[in-house]
């Protein structure tokens, strides 16, 4: 069996929480294929809770720390892809990254090995099965798509 190309082809459109904050939303786009392999059935959130500024949005070192984390993340599971990362929302105090994953097991493994080099983190979990990708269609939504006009 071929290896699985996942794309990485993102796109960043805003969006507001319930409250009204805004909400940067990050999406990947092009993984129809790998949706279709069935075998990405569990949607794990990974939360980052921290303290917004007035706007909702972390501060700096706090910012860079999250996307040394998501490089981290990208890194590994580009190598291995246990788990394809669909999706990460940033605003109103939290940053949340989405994936799809074959195993939990496998996925918490990986995630702890990749955690390891940083300080304690302040993450919280949240995994269920999704095997229709609910969560991702509803983001994709947010996609914003621009025509060149004549």
């Amino acid at each position: 069996m071929a290896k699985l190309k996942i794309p990485n082809e993102w796109w960043t459109a805003p969006a507001e929480s319930e409250d009204g904050q805004l909400i940067m939303v990050t999406g990947r786009s092009g993984l129809e294929q790998v949706k279709a392999t069935g075998v990405f059935v569990y949607r794990i959130e990974v939360t980052w809770t921290y303290e917004p500024d007035e706007k909702g949005m972390p501060d700096y070192a706090t910012s860079r720390l999250m996307e040394q984390v998501t490089e981290a993340m990208e890194a590994e599971f580009s190598k291995d892809p246990v788990a394809v990362n669909t999706g990460i929302y940033t605003g109103a105090g939290e940053r949340n990254w989405v994936f799809y994953c074959r195993s939990l097991h496998i996925f918490q493994r990986k995630l702890n090995s990749i955690l390891e080099p940083f300080e304690t983190l302040p993450l919280t979990f949240h995994a269920e099965e999704d095997p229709d990708w609910a969560e991702y269609a509803e983001m994709s939504q947010c996609e914003v798509h621009v025509t060149e006009e004549d």
